[in-house]
């Protein structure tokens, strides 16, 4: 799916429409969801099993803001090897369903489009889809994001 997966930074001439990148996994423990939702999210269905039961989703699910996090984190260190990082200028985030705790999450992501700065020419931007995915093949979140690619000065 991604020949260049092995970390070597890409700039904007090195993308192509199409490209995929897939990340490596993370594991969603109980004890994390909790601490996020705690310090970030503090609603009953990310703190307590028990009265989560009682709400919209029945059990306990990590926060999409924690999910979005993971994300990121799985993006940065194996998914998406953007020259200077992964810096956004925006997008849109969706989560068709929760994540559980002890979910094993990966993230694919697909450049959808280049579109070099008229402005800048030392920049671009890459619109890319990124959906995170748990073990048994379910889209937990989908980004669609566009981001601020650096091009090769030569």
């Amino acid at each position: 799916m991604n020949s260049a997966n092995d970390g070597t930074p890409l700039y904007l001439e090195d993308l192509s429409v199409g490209q995929r990148f897939v990340s490596d996994t993370f594991i969603m423990e109980e004890n994390g969801i909790k601490a996020f939702a705690a310090d970030f999210d503090p609603q009953p269905f990310h703190l307590d099993g028990d009265a989560a039961k009682e709400t919209f989703f029945g059990e306990l699910v990590a926060s999409g803001w924690h999910t979005a996090a993971v994300t990121m984190r799985l993006m940065v260190r194996s998914g998406l090897p953007i020259s200077g990082g992964i810096v956004g200028a925006g997008g849109e985030i969706t989560w068709p369903r929760p994540t559980l705790p002890g979910a094993i999450l990966h993230v694919e992501s697909e450049i959808l489009e280049i579109k070099p700065s008229r402005s800048n020419p030392s920049r671009g931007l890459a619109i890319v889809r990124s959906e995170t995915i748990n073990q048994h093949g379910e889209i937990v979140q989908i980004l669609v994001a566009r981001l601020v690619v650096p091009r090769r000065l030569t």
